[in-house]
């Protein structure tokens, strides 16, 4: 991407459809996808690659179609703890999703990392290290997502 040039990434397919009585079948993804395409999103998040049938199917259509200008992209966590690259289901579900990006998040807040995690802050650092150079060292760009950064500030300035 240009110096100075802000990319607009969606995240409708995935986040939008976290509310209550919303569903979104995979060709009304495909649908809502390429009219973003045509708004000129940079990035449109297709779902979590794995979480069910429907973003399994989406990324499938999704890899044969030509997009002008957006990059499909594939969410998911980093890998978890002690547990390899190679190993993590996560991992290997975004890259058999076949997008050329991927949007990973971590736990940004150090409540997380011990509290839900349970591990260290150190095996944290490590977990977002290895899933984005794994990630990229395959050829997708990764696009980190620091989950709860802000109350992590907030709690550890």
């Amino acid at each position: 991407m240009a110096a100075g040039r802000i990319a607009l990434y969606d995240t409708t397919l995935r986040d939008g459809t976290q509310g209550a009585g919303i569903t979104l079948s995979a060709q009304d993804k495909l649908r809502i996808a390429e009219r973003l395409d045509e708004f000129g999103f940079d990035y449109i998040e297709g779902g979590w690659p794995g979480s069910n049938p429907k973003d399994l199917e989406f990324f499938a259509q999704a890899r044969s179609r030509s997009w002008r200008h957006a990059r499909i992209t594939a969410f998911g966590s980093t890998r978890r703890a002690g547990v390899s690259v190679e190993q993590d289901d996560n991992l290997r579900m975004i890259l058999a999703a076949g997008t050329p990006a991927a949007a990973v998040f971590g736990k940004s807040w150090d409540l997380h990392v011990r509290e839900a995690l349970r591990t260290s802050l150190d095996e944290n650092l490590r977990m977002i290290e290895d899933s984005v150079r794994y990630l990229k060292g395959r050829g997708l760009e990764v696009i980190y997502d620091a989950e709860h950064y802000f109350d992590g500030w907030k709690a550890n300035p």
